[in-house]
């Protein structure tokens, strides 16, 4: 069975675990050639790691049976994307409004500021340039089409 097919079906899986629950949704699923499956979910308010482990364990009895991984070998992962991974969906991004963000352009070019608005086809990104009186606000509408990469920054 190929890799895509896997991923599909354990998509099919989750999405009716969290059905009854439209506040979390599925960011992305990968399955390495070890059949390590590594989840990732996320919530409009984010997600606790007790759901993550609800989530698991359903989810690990339902693979367990189904035939998907020959002799049941397999390894299963669940958790929040964390900060180090991308915003890959729209819904990422409105949760995300407000936040400093890095984005890279598809250009190579990077733009680093906070995210003031997010529409359906682009967002906009505020940028702080220089300190006191040389202090200069730029706004850049980056359309999605033209992201490669937005990660969110942390500020201490």
């Amino acid at each position: 069975m190929s890799t895509e097919t896997q991923i599909r079906t354990v998509e099919n899986m989750v999405k009716a675990l969290i059905a009854d629950d439209p506040a979390y949704f599925l960011v992305d699923i990968r399955i390495k050639p070890t059949n390590n499956i590594k989840l990732f979910l996320d919530g409009d308010q984010g997600i606790t790691v007790e759901k993550c482990i609800t989530i698991n364990r359903a989810l690990y009895k339902q693979i367990e049976g189904s035939g998907l991984f020959p002799g049941d070998d397999f390894s299963l992962e669940v958790s929040s994307p964390g900060l180090d991974e991308p915003l890959k969906l729209f819904r990422q991004y409105k949760k995300n409004l407000g936040r400093p963000v890095e984005v890279l352009l598809k250009d190579g070019m990077k733009v680093e500021g906070k995210m003031i608005e997010v529409q359906d086809d682009a967002i906009t990104v505020e940028e702080t340039r220089g300190k006191n009186k040389k202090k200069e606000i730029l706004q850049h509408k980056l359309p999605f089409d033209n992201i490669k990469s937005t990660k969110i920054q942390i500020t201490f």
